[in-house]
């Protein structure tokens, strides 16, 4: 007996670019990235939050997973609905996701709120904050992917 699966139609975009593992490919990263959420329309709540994940996430790389001599990779995927087909109703996806070289040393999510005056520990907190979801995988031979999704609600009508 053969089974039907029904797929939602959606429309999946996608942006990947290497960076310097350096402030100033960090800063790249957020300027490209920037302007590839403004090219696909998300509503500027969604792309703040991404703007603050891909932040957070990119400069984790540099600080926490440089390699002399290595890169970083930055992808995004939206997942939207079709416009016009049923499922436009359901939220779309974006995934962030950041790799780099070490992929030996995971993220550590804080135990405790950092103190006022500290002056790290704050960057998983604000993933974990703007993210619907997050979490780390493997990226062989030797890296690691840090990943976050937003959840993308569908434009309203205006009519």
């Amino acid at each position: 007996m053969d089974s039907v699966t029904s797929q939602l139609p959606v429309t999946v975009r996608m942006f990947h670019q290497l960076f310097p593992a350096t402030r100033l490919g960090v800063r790249r990263a957020r300027l490209l990235a920037d302007g590839q959420l403004a090219h696909w329309g998300l509503a500027q709540d969604t792309a703040e939050r991404a703007r603050q994940i891909i932040a957070e996430l990119a400069a984790n790389a540099v600080q926490h997973g440089r390699l002399p001599g290595r890169d970083f990779r930055l992808a995004l995927g939206y997942a939207a609905p079709v416009p016009g087909a049923r499922s436009t109703a359901l939220p779309g996806e974006l995934r962030i996701e950041v790799t780099d070289a070490r992929g030996e040393r995971h993220p550590d999510f804080p135990s405790s709120t950092p103190t006022p005056d500290a002056e790290s520990g704050r960057g998983l907190l604000l993933v974990a904050t703007f993210a619907d979801r997050w979490g780390v995988e493997a990226y062989p031979p030797s890296g690691k992917t840090v990943w976050a999704e937003v959840d993308v609600q569908p434009a309203l009508d205006d009519h």
